[in-house]
């Protein structure tokens, strides 16, 4: 097993290599050639592991691929999804990468053939456009086609020198990890567009594991704006001791992004029949309608982003948003995300969603949804986080906790905004800091400076305002000061200065006496 030693070498080797091999490009722009060369060696080995069955004395690679069986391939698209032939594997075509002058052509007919062999099974939506985004004709590998096709076999050859052992399923987690450390160090270079498709995986873990809290199992789980994945496969990570039964659900407006998302699943070894991504906007054309209730909801939507809302008369009669009897403003679509989430949310389920602090305070339309979900209590529960935690914005952001099931009418808030440690361009949670929050929300206990546990009735009084600052009061970290015992210096200090005074004042009389007499 890779200790954390190893795995840091590992993935600074990786960020070296991604810087190496995209030159002048800048990395934003070229993040899915090294992702998807990532990807495409991850598929490559998966595929002929399981083609070699773990006979150690069968390569795949070697076969011919006139040899393979119709029934064979059949057996293996079923299994894993896609089907690659061996002259296909990433291996073979990394080794001679430098001297094929048809690289880019050959790629790319790669491509359509993996996405291609899931056509007419049920793997199809899942794999069709997995490589969409990895164009071998874009300028961005060069202006010529021998420029496109060095640019390419430097790629090929950057991942091929990656040693991520033999592969078996700890090194499944490895490739897994190496992906989201890409995507991670992608995110935060690329300042506010990064944060809008990743969550920083210590604030995920956070998240997973609020939603998970006291669950024994979950039927399922749901992020309506999943970006790349990262807070669904956190869940994941956190469910090792749980049970999902059906799977992990997500959608996605950008395309780029739709397409990380779901070779992140395939990187984490969640195979194709146990993920459903769909590309769309969650707001105006909502999938998954027929799988829902989820038992967990997990959620980074995009903060005070503009959409259709009242322009479309018939969002008001809209399911998710009909029961609060007003539409989020025009201009600020975060409680329509909320709604959303808690539509789909099962009678015995949580959410977690992130939320831009104004939500909480500001009033119109905002005051009316907090009004609706603090009377039919649904909220939870509301963490004020520290600033400085996600990629793109230094805002100090709140998650709001929803539940169906509560069995009292208070609503917790928590101060955690001094839970954090420095770390050169962004703030962090630790393991610690989430085990404190943690237990913190379990227990649901006052604790002076940082919990406090609110009868719906001071809610009401308050004009439902649901900022953590209204309920949990501040330390106040500044000295003390006596005054008397400062009065007191400051009479002595005057009484010394009087008493200087006087001393010179005898000291310019004697001197000025000399004077005369001389």
């Amino acid at each position: 097993m890779m200790g954390p030693q190893q795995r840091q070498a590992l993935q600074n080797q990786i960020w070296q290599i991604a810087n190496d091999v995209r030159g002048a490009v800048d990395g934003w722009d070229f993040k899915q050639y090294v992702l998807g060369t990532l990807f495409y060696r991850f598929i490559s080995e998966n595929f002929a592991a399981h083609m070699e069955g773990g006979d150690d004395s069968v390569t795949y690679a070697t076969f011919s691929d006139d040899a393979i069986p119709l029934e064979t391939k059949t057996d293996a698209i079923k299994t894993k999804g896609y089907f690659i032939y061996p002259s296909q594997l990433f291996e073979n075509v990394a080794r001679d990468a430098g001297r094929n002058d048809n690289l880019n052509t050959m790629l790319a007919e790669i491509f359509t053939s993996i996405e291609s062999s899931a056509n007419g099974f049920p793997s199809e939506k899942e794999i069709k456009g997995l490589f969409a985004d990895f164009d071998t004709t874009s300028n961005r590998l060069g202006n010529t086609v021998k420029d496109k096709n060095a640019r390419l076999a430097s790629v090929l050859k950057g991942v091929e020198k990656i040693d991520f052992g033999e592969f078996s399923g700890h090194h499944i987690d490895v490739f897994g990890d190496a992906y989201e450390y890409l995507i991670g160090n992608y995110a935060a270079n690329a300042g506010k567009s990064g944060g809008e498709f990743f969550t920083p995986q210590n604030v995920s873990k956070l998240i997973a594991q609020l939603v998970v809290h006291n669950q024994k199992k979950v039927n399922k789980i749901y992020d309506p704006a999943c970006g790349s994945g990262s807070l669904l496969l956190q869940a994941k990570k956190q469910f090792d001791a749980h049970l999902i039964e059906e799977g992990f659900f997500g959608q996605e407006i950008n395309h780029t992004t739709y397409n990380l998302a779901r070779m992140n699943m395939f990187l984490h070894n969640i195979n194709y029949d146990k993920f459903n991504i769909q590309l769309g906007n969650t707001l105006t054309d909502p999938h998954f309608g027929d799988d829902k209730p989820f038992d967990a909801v997990v959620s980074n939507p995009p903060y005070s982003v503009k959409w259709v809302g009242s322009d479309d008369p018939t969002l008001i009669n809209d399911e998710r948003f009909a029961p609060a009897g007003v539409l989020a403003p025009k201009s600020k679509a975060d409680f329509a995300f909320v709604l959303h989430a808690l539509s789909y949310l099962s009678s015995q389920g949580r959410a977690a969603i992130v939320c831009f602090p104004g939500i909480f305070y500001r009033g119109g339309a905002e005051k009316k949804i907090r009004q609706y979900l603090v009377d039919n209590n649904y909220v939870e529960t509301v963490i004020s986080l520290a600033p400085n935690l996600f990629y793109g914005t230094t805002i100090a952001v709140n998650i709001l906790v929803l539940a169906k099931n509560k069995k009292d009418m208070e609503t917790q808030f928590i101060d955690a905004s001094k839970f954090f440690k420095k770390e050169t361009n962004n703030n962090v949670l630790t393991d610690k800091h989430i085990a404190e929050i943690l237990e913190i929300f379990a227990r649901k206990e006052d604790k002076e400076y940082i919990a406090k546990s609110v009868r719906f009735e001071d809610i009401q009084a308050n004009d439902y305002n649901l900022s953590v600052s209204s309920y949990v009061e501040a330390e106040d970290t500044r000295e003390v000061i006596d005054i008397a015992k400062v009065n007191a210096e400051l009479r002595t200090t005057v009484a010394k200065i009087d008493q200087l005074r006087a001393d010179i004042g005898v000291i310019v009389t004697e001197i000025e006496g000399d004077e005369v007499t001389a």
